[in-house]
């Protein structure tokens, strides 16, 4: 794949994240949200608890489409379940006040790290945070 395409693919999902981004946020309660008119309204509505209970349920059913895409060679459930997974991480994304390109930093803070230095990493940092509140 030429540099040039890869470039466009990266500008299109930048797109669909900076719009999909501007529509969460214009559902939050304090810019206009209405829960009675927006689904994404009345999950800010019922604030974290819901939120978190939503990304549960979707990581789970996220899950299971992965299992059932590896018995029956199908990924169309797969595809569907992750996209609802990602759009109820954008909300809670949103509910916490990040952005999706809070996340993308933290990822390119991690490239070219091994998963096994990343988690040391952070384990050293969560002991030093203890000490010190200790």
């Amino acid at each position: 794949m030429s540099d040039q395409h890869q470039g466009g693919n990266v500008q299109v999902m930048g797109e669909v994240l900076r719009r999909l981004t501007e529509v969460i946020e214009s559902r939050k309660l304090a810019n206009g949200g209405d829960p009675e008119k927006s689904y994404v309204s009345r999950l800010f509505s019922k604030g974290d608890d819901a939120i978190l209970k939503k990304i549960g349920e979707e990581a789970t059913e996220t899950v299971m489409a992965a299992k059932d895409a590896r018995a029956q060679g199908n990924n169309a459930g797969l595809l569907y379940e992750c996209a609802d997974l990602w759009f109820h991480s954008l909300v809670m994304l949103a509910q916490f006040d990040l952005k999706p390109e809070d996340v993308l930093r933290e990822l390119a803070r991690r490239e070219g790290m091994s998963g096994i230095e990343e988690k040391t990493n952070r384990k050293l940092q969560d002991r030093e945070q203890d000490e010190k509140k200790n």
